[in-house]
């Protein structure tokens, strides 16, 4: 009889304990979905974010100021590395390798590959076609696998990419609107500020949250929360040659200086018969007072003509079979904070303010990572599936002033700081 009851009383507290979690997880998918959450940008982070949020039943709204994938994410190269990563960047790059994977199946992404990687010298040595990739029929003086077949290279179209992120989220719910995002409404709150809302070609859109993905862009956010947010853009051109004809054998070129034209290709051919060409050299590093006085507008990024014909120049002395004239030339800009790495996470004074930008050359591999992470941040506090913590975006604000036990001269040190 106390053994039944012990087991009636057990079953109890299971079935409440059930109840107390259904009721929680309720509580707090209400609360996601409620909350009005701006994305600022529709480059791959942005997409991959709204993307993640609108899975746990947020339904963001994004905020681009040309067009989806304007910029580099909708110019890059999309060579993924699973390996390739250092320090706090290795967990981002085998995370994300797995996740673009998983993305090709959810979203039906033709683009995405497993591909070869070859290093190659460039050079005249001696003419010869190499036993590995059969379209290099020209001069170069050596090429080895970097990355097997069935290792870690892969490739995607980042464009095919951001385009079904967003297309995907906006199916989930999400809204997207095409705007300048120009600042945030907040009001005081203690020691600091909470956002209130999104200033849109002049308009207030009411926010509880804002995420800034907007590339090099994001220098703009300084001017926002008062924060330093020091960043490069550096202006790169690439090249693609177009012809669905041809079968370009896979194989993605990291390829060493050519010092006669001033290059150091990375050459990506795709399963749409594209071969595409960045690593050209020349790129303009444009400085964040640029970039927040307006100089270079999404959209309004152009090629250099000089490097262009340097990259045409250089391939033609590697591959007989598929250079020619290129039947696109374009540029875009890399966002590169000062130690190259991303800003990710909460903006520090100002409460409901993200970042999720700077990733430098690795953008199009990260965002799944980037998005997830970020979903997660806003959702439940924190993320699981990375750690944010070394992509901080105050790391680069001044600490706070401490004590010395030194002379001053009010609150200037002088003399000897002992």
């Amino acid at each position: 009889a106390h053994r039944d009851r012990r087991e009636v009383v057990s079953v109890f507290h299971l079935r409440m304990l059930a109840l107390s979690i259904g009721s929680s997880a309720l509580s707090l998918s209400m609360s996601a979905s409620s909350e009005r959450v701006v994305i600022a940008g529709a480059g791959l982070h942005g997409a991959a974010t709204a993307y993640y949020l609108t899975k746990r039943g947020v339904k963001p709204i994004i905020v681009e100021r040309h067009s989806v994938a304007a910029a580099a994410s909708g110019k890059g190269g999309g060579f993924l590395a699973r390996d390739w990563g250092s320090g706090p960047t290795v967990a981002l790059h085998r995370k994300s390798f797995a996740l673009h994977e998983e993305l090709a199946k959810e979203l039906g992404i033709a683009s995405y590959r497993k591909i070869p990687v070859l290093s190659v010298t460039p050079g005249s040595r001696r003419d010869w076609t190499t036993d590995i990739c059969p379209w290099l029929d020209g001069e170069i003086q050596d090429s080895e696998y970097m990355e097997r077949e069935d290792g870690g290279g892969a490739q995607v179209a980042p464009l095919e990419l951001c385009t079904k992120l967003v297309e995907a989220a906006v199916a989930g719910g999400a809204e997207l609107r095409i705007g300048t995002v120009e600042g945030v409404e907040t009001e005081a709150d203690g020691d600091g500020r909470t956002l209130t809302g999104v200033r849109v070609d002049g308009a207030v859109l009411p926010a509880d949250k804002l995420v800034v993905t907007m590339g090099p862009w994001s220098a703009l956010a300084a001017d926002w929360f008062g924060m330093p947010v020091p960043m490069t853009g550096i202006k790169s051109t690439s090249i693609v040659f177009k012809d669905a004809t041809r079968d370009v054998e896979p194989f993605a070129l990291f390829c060493g200086e050519d010092y006669r034209f001033g290059t150091h290709l990375e050459v990506y051919p795709r399963n749409s018969g594209e071969v595409y060409l960045c690593g050209i050299g020349g790129s303009e590093y444009v400085t964040d007072e640029r970039l927040r006085a307006g100089e270079f507008p999404p959209g309004e990024v152009h090629a250099d003509p000089a490097r262009v014909k340097a990259a045409t120049d250089s391939f033609s002395t590697m591959s007989k079979r598929l250079a020619g004239e290129p039947d696109v030339t374009q540029a875009c800009m890399r966002p590169c904070p000062p130690d190259a790495m991303p800003y990710m996470g909460a903006v520090p004074g100002v409460s409901g303010a993200y970042m999720s930008a700077g990733h430098n050359c690795w953008g199009i591999l990260w965002a799944p990572v980037s998005g997830l992470a970020m979903s997660q941040l806003l959702v439940d506090g924190k993320s699981s599936v990375v750690d944010l913590r070394p992509f901080d975006p105050a790391r680069f604000m001044a600490p706070k002033a401490k004590g010395t036990r030194g002379r001053k001269r009010g609150e200037a040190p002088v003399g000897e700081q002992w």
